[in-house]
């Protein structure tokens, strides 16, 4: 008994000293990958202090950092600023921001390359000497592509994205990685590695994510243009959080190759909801600008996959009347009372400028939520999402999705069986991907992907009986404390809706929160005033000040009559 009782004693101590040294070398990589960031950051420090000791002004600094993306572009292609000092000023910005914010994973040194080979270039793209930032993921050579987990800290990319090739061709200067949440699945923006992402307009709120550290750099104002990515919302509520203008684009509209995507690892290929890049900025003007300069013959030549479509300037600019459909809630997440505010305003403003309101109605929102959305990335209860956290650290801001996600299969069943009956008995919605149902074989997966393909048939329908050019709804805001995204998965469906569409979708800021939007808060309860509604208060409270957004939206290929409605809504809302 007592060999067997000294065996398993030892056996326990070495499960012990193996669990140690496994999270010791965790902490090492992640250690090494902040103190490479950190040395980054230095020395882009040390450049921009010996730039300005030659040349520059703080008063040019302010004016250039004011400066439009469209006039700054303008500027910079007739001479009158150098592409150099134009960097330089963005970088020192940038360097200020991501002090306050945390919003950068890392500074692309070869931004000094890319500075002379511009000068190179016989002409002068659309682009020419703009510093652009860009997604952790969106691969830039020489790299890393983190996604926010130590398992992606060994691998530097080998080669640049094509949207990164097509940037540099434009003349653009790629001068930042941004920060993103871990496994990029969250809408705050927080990783073990590399920390928290604060918004720059309060850091007690999120920037949004996934594309966080980009919400929080260019609401900065260390970026005047950057490309993030979206999956669910991942362009859309960083924008909503941080009072920017971003635009999801439909998929394939833009190449995705060589950016890693996360989603393929954890749902089926094709992906029935795919992954899009797009821009983010402070104005339409300049997310045009940049569509305009990204679909062009390098992108169809590099990624033969491209519809080759240029951008559509006669759409863009036209000031035809539009018939607009509209909708201030999808009947599934109740938002608080500004985000539907600010769509019955925009409303007003828009008839009142000639355009025609339609009420529309998206259909059947819970079941999308439910049965085409999540079912998607959780078609087998998550394990192939909990597989990119092995040897990780699970970031605090995950824990309740992964532990949903851990429960075994047999406990989920008991828990949905259970919740069942009090859904129908107290309204509650099942917000919990813990009660997703499965795939349980290929032909499941099939099936799944038809009702996908079913739903987009049916909302097209009802959106061609209604005659619409394009729709006005809600957008996920204001900013959430930090830490409450994760515990709010299922609010993204205003969102998560035009994702599984496919449907071009962008957010534009319209407002902020007043005083009385505050206090109506107050009187928030939802649909039943059940948990998710009580934490979906506490996470938008005291958020006076802060940016109200809405969302527009077409159908699929119609990114430029998008864009159209958003800079109609920008110039009533800036005109109000």
């Amino acid at each position: 008994p007592s060999a067997a009782l000294t065996l398993l004693c030892g056996s326990a101590a070495a499960v012990v000293v193996w669990k140690w040294l496994g999270k010791r070398q965790i902490q090492k990589k992640m250690e090494e990958a902040r103190r490479t960031r950190d040395e980054g950051v230095k020395k882009m420090a040390k450049a921009v202090q010996q730039f300005r000791e030659q040349q520059v002004s703080s008063v040019q600094k302010d004016a250039i950092l004011s400066l439009p993306l469209l006039e700054l572009t303008g500027r910079l292609q007739e001479g009158s600023l150098s592409p150099k000092t134009v960097l330089y000023t963005y970088v020192e910005k940038a360097l200020e921001v991501t002090q306050q914010t945390n919003c950068l994973r890392h500074f692309i040194p070869e931004c000094e390359e890319q500075l002379q080979e511009i000068q190179r270039q016989r002409e002068k793209g659309l682009l020419y000497g703009i510093p652009v930032s860009i997604k952790d993921h969106i691969g830039h050579k020489g790299h890393l592509s983190t996604c926010g987990l130590v398992q992606c800290l060994g691998a530097l990319v080998q080669e640049d994205s094509v949207l990164v090739k097509v940037l540099k061709r434009q003349g653009a200067i790629p001068f930042a990685m941004t920060n993103v949440p871990q496994s990029l699945f969250n809408y705050d923006c927080s990783n073990p590695i590399f920390g928290q992402t604060l918004n720059p307009f309060n850091n007690q709120k999120s920037p949004g994510g996934s594309s966080g550290g980009e919400g929080a750099l260019i609401a900065g104002g260390g970026s005047i243009l950057g490309i993030g990515s979206d999956i669910g919302g991942s362009i859309r509520l960083p924008s909503s959080f941080c009072g920017l203008c971003g635009l999801k684009p439909t998929a394939e509209r833009l190449s995705v190759w060589n950016t890693h995507l996360l989603n393929v690892d954890v749902c089926s290929r094709p992906t029935p909801v795919p992954c899009t890049l797009g821009p983010m900025a402070r104005d339409v003007d300049s997310l045009a600008l940049c569509m305009k300069a990204l679909l062009c013959q390098d992108m169809f030549q590099l990624d033969p996959t491209v519809p080759p479509i240029p951008f559509n300037e006669e759409v863009y600019s036209s000031s035809a009347p539009l018939r607009v459909g509209y909708y201030d809630t999808d009947g599934y997440f109740p938002l608080p009372p500004c985000m539907r505010r600010v769509v019955w305003e925009t409303k007003g403003a828009l008839q009142a400028a000639g355009h025609q309101l339609v009420p529309f109605s998206p259909p059947r929102i819970h079941y999308v939520m439910t049965e085409l959305f999540l079912k998607t990335f959780f078609a087998d209860g998550g394990r192939a999402w909990l597989d990119v956290f092995t040897g990780d650290i699970v970031d605090p801001s995950l824990k309740s999705q992964v532990n949903s996600c851990k429960i075994p299969s047999l406990g989920k069943k008991l828990l949905a069986l259970i919740l069942k009956p009090l859904q129908f008995l107290l309204l509650l919605k099942l917000k919990n991907v813990a009660t997703i149902s499965t795939c349980r074989s290929v032909k499941e997966m099939w099936n799944h992907h038809h009702q996908i393909e079913a739903y987009r048939t049916e909302f097209i329908a009802r959106w061609r009986e209604l005659r619409l050019d394009v729709v006005l709804c809600p957008v996920l805001g204001p900013a959430f404390t930090t830490g409450y995204p994760g515990k709010l998965l299922t609010a993204i469906s205003s969102t998560m809706l035009y994702n599984v569409l496919n449907f071009p979708a962008g957010v534009v800021p319209v407002s902020m929160v007043t005083e009385a939007d505050e206090e109506e808060l107050k009187l928030y309860q939802g649909w039943c005033d059940d948990p998710w509604d009580r934490t979906l208060k506490q996470a938008v409270a005291g958020a006076v000040g802060l940016p109200v957004a809405v969302q527009c939206v077409a159908l699929p290929w119609r990114e430029e009559l998008c864009l159209r409605l958003m800079k109609e809504v920008e110039t009533l809302s800036r005109e109000k």
